[in-house]
């Protein structure tokens, strides 16, 4: 049973008013987990890490994300507007290193706002439900990695008090010879 208490909040859109609410996902909500993490994966063909997606992901993702929607210490939120799920954020109480303070933090992973859902309040409350979360745990700091070269994507993470702290780096590894 988790501590956190379910986020809902209203943002003013151009329109009327639109209460976001956020809830953490269960078995029951697999398909559109699936649908919205390989949506994230999809948005970047290009991409040297993310878009080498396996022929058999269907699958896969099905096996891997039950797992997660399972674990005892990690969540996948659900953000809604108007009935439909318009975001999902993942949280993982993840272990430091055993030289370096924080011993624990939060990882957030595979964030993902559908594109007519963007710019709308979606990702804040997202992560406001991720800060709870993690005090909910005793974590005092939070973590993620993002697509380099997207724009609003830093621009979102920087206005969230996000700071880049290091860079990671691909190379692949020659083959042998002979």
């Amino acid at each position: 049973m988790s501590r956190w208490q379910p986020v809902t909040s209203a943002v003013t859109t151009a329109d009327a008013p639109v209460a976001i609410r956020v809830r953490e996902a269960s078995v029951r909500d697999l398909d559109a987990v699936m649908e919205l993490r390989l949506a994230l994966l999809r948005e970047h063909p290009d991409h040297p890490i993310y878009g080498r997606l396996r022929a058999d992901v269907d699958p896969r993702a099905r096996e891997l994300f039950t797992t997660q929607l399972r674990s005892q210490t990690e969540t996948i939120f659900l953000a809604e507007r108007v009935g439909l799920v318009a975001g999902i954020l993942r949280c993982v109480e993840s272990m430091g290193s055993p030289l370096l303070e924080p011993s624990r933090y939060a990882y957030v992973s595979s964030v993902y706002v559908r594109p007519e859902a963007r710019r709308q309040g979606v990702l804040r409350a997202l992560m406001t439900a991720a800060e709870r979360w993690a005090h909910a745990r005793g974590l005092d700091q939070m973590r993620l990695h993002n697509v380099v070269g997207s724009v609003s994507a830093e621009g979102a993470w920087s206005a969230l008090g996000f700071q880049v702290v290091e860079h990671v780096r691909v190379r692949s590894v020659p083959p042998r010879d002979g």
